[in-house]
């Protein structure tokens, strides 16, 4: 049985990643330091799992990363650990710097000192291209980041790239556009959307709701994380992308609809309400997933329809999810500094 790595494997995408393995008979090490973001709620079916183990550290320990690469000695890792909120990193960009520069860089320090083969796949974002107004972004664009989570994130994967030509590591790189599904912390648009349509409040649209972005099913984007692992190439990037595109007032029209539908009540409250915009806002993110399509013959599956209803039932029916956090975590506004 094949051992992996998955470190923020109690964060959203992380959690679903695991299972993911799990069930394709991988034997899985969730790293994660159990940060805000991070909820023993999304693993926690998974304690009597004898194919799992959680184990509590920080990726900025070095020594502690390289002696569990030693003991375990599994043949890949995916790095989803990170922090991820745009408005979170205008207000406190130290701790972007902190995690996503300093602890890829320990990471890789920590493979370099395991001295074995083993595949790093590193997950980062569609953001490091910046603005993309016009037509998508291929591998080949040029990054053009615009806020420090960004920049912080193209940082890591520069980071990865100069260790893969310098000291011969083997990764590879993966840009995904915008996720959604169960587990997402409740910051994030789509789960705040839904908290809000549930519990009869405004729904906070940034602007006038033109920013559009690219949306995928966390789980295509694990299947194509698993797919980069066994078949992607050492030293490459991929674009991960659904080729759809919505703008974000879209998206909370699309929310409302299913709730109708459901025949959820809903008063006047409930309705799209436009706030002050973020700080440096990109307008638009689209990517070009022409290579991974081509080269590994991977493609979205899960429509934006069926997947926002499926994401809607997963909230109605996890209501304890949103306890499980605090809620002053996720409530206030964020990202207003200027």
């Amino acid at each position: 049985m094949k051992k992996v790595i998955v470190t923020g494997g109690s964060g959203f995408i992380g959690s679903n990643l695991v299972k993911l393995l799990l069930s394709k008979r991988y034997f899985v090490i969730n790293i994660d330091s159990l940060k805000y973001s991070a909820n023993p709620y999304n693993t926690a079916d998974l304690k009597k799992n004898k194919n799992y183990l959680f184990i509590k550290v920080d990726l900025n320990n070095k020594k502690k990363i390289t002696q569990i690469l030693k003991k375990y000695k599994p043949s890949g890792i995916f790095n989803l650990a990170a922090e991820t909120h745009v408005d979170r990193s205008i207000d406190t960009p130290y701790n972007f710097i902190h995690s996503n520069i300093l602890g890829t860089y320990n990471l890789l320090e920590a493979i370099l000192a395991y001295k074995k083969k083993i595949k790093l796949i590193h997950i980062s974002t569609d953001e490091v291209y910046g603005d993309i107004l016009k037509g998508r972004s291929s591998e080949k664009y040029p990054y053009n980041p615009s806020s420090p989570y960004s920049s912080s994130k193209a940082s890591a994967d520069h980071l990865i790239k100069a260790y893969i030509r310098t000291y011969k590591i083997q990764a590879v790189i993966s840009n995904c556009c915008n996720n959604y599904g169960p587990n997402q912390f409740p910051e994030k648009l789509i789960p705040k959307l839904i908290f809000n349509i549930i519990n009869n409040k405004p729904l906070p649209i940034y602007g006038r709701g033109k920013n559009s972005r690219e949306w995928m099913h966390v789980l295509d984007h694990c299947e194509a994380l698993l797919l980069i692992f066994i078949k992607g190439k050492v030293g490459e990037n991929y674009n991960i992308g659904s080729g759809i595109n919505l703008k974000n007032v879209d998206i909370a029209q699309k929310l409302l609809k299913i709730a109708k539908n459901k025949y959820l009540n809903i008063d006047s409250n409930t309705k799209i309400k436009f706030v002050k915009d973020r700080p440096g806002h990109d307008i638009r993110y689209a990517l070009n997933n022409n290579k991974i399509k081509k080269k590994l013959g991977w493609k979205a599956k899960i429509s934006i329809e069926k997947g926002l209803v499926q994401t809607f039932d997963w909230y109605l029916n996890n209501k304890n999810f949103f306890k499980s956090v605090s809620k002053k975590l996720y409530v206030n506004r964020l990202g207003l500094k200027t």
